[in-house]
């Protein structure tokens, strides 16, 4: 059986039990206060959470179901009294929450705020880099939403994107390589071959993603049971 014929075998109630059971193995989330809906495999979220990340966190457990085609985020952010600021206040703290990553080149980085809704605008050379400066935005207190329209622009041609990715591929102890072909479109990087197991298909695509400038990932490798 292949893994996309599990996945449609799946039913709605099987996939809404198991994102409930998610939701309540994650320690970040309170599940008494998320409601599940699925539908042809689309899950969708609906309930009130007191941060952005728990709204998150929310949107990952289901994700990780297997079986989900899609989620559908409606949780709203009901920020306690306590926990409320200005717009100045949060453009202030995200500003300085992304001076102090080190990995995030702030001068490229444009932030403005609305409502409680952050918005991330700018260039930078690396994925991760688009990545992380999300993460250290939409953990901060007050914050009731994250916009990243930050570009991904890279400054290596996709031949050396493709050796890149291959040489990362060499260097795993978990991949096989001579089983792995890659490609590069623009910054898609499209993975191809059969591995062994889905840690090793996993090990493939987040050695692509660490590649400068991939923007995307097509993981196309197949599993040998």
């Amino acid at each position: 059986m292949t893994p996309s014929t599990m996945i449609d075998t799946r039913t709605d109630e099987q996939i809404q039990r198991d994102v409930f059971a998610e939701l309540k193995w994650d320690a970040r989330v309170l599940p008494n206060e998320i409601g599940v809906a699925v539908k042809n495999g689309i899950v969708t979220l609906t309930g009130w959470v007191d941060t952005y990340s728990k709204r998150w966190a929310a949107e990952e457990a289901a994700h990780r179901v297997r079986g989900v085609v899609a989620v559908v985020n409606d949780i709203e952010v009901k920020l306690p009294s306590s926990a409320e600021r200005t717009d100045p206040d949060i453009a202030a703290a995200a500003i300085h929450a992304l001076r102090w990553d080190a990995f995030i080149p702030m001068e490229k980085i444009k932030v403005t705020v609305s409502k409680g809704w952050v918005t991330l605008e700018g260039e930078v050379e690396w994925q991760f880099q688009k990545v992380d400066a999300e993460r250290v935005v939409r953990r901060l207190t007050g914050v009731k939403g994250v916009t990243n329209l930050i570009v991904v622009k890279p400054r290596v041609t996709a031949s050396d994107l493709k050796r890149k990715i291959e040489e990362a591929l060499v260097r795993s102890v978990k991949t096989d390589a001579e089983h792995i072909t890659v490609n590069v479109e623009g910054s898609k990087a499209i993975l191809k071959g059969m591995v062994r197991s889905w840690a090793e298909k996993e090990e493939a695509e987040r050695a692509a993603w660490l590649a400068p400038g991939i923007t995307e990932v097509d993981n196309r490798i197949t599993i040998s049971y």
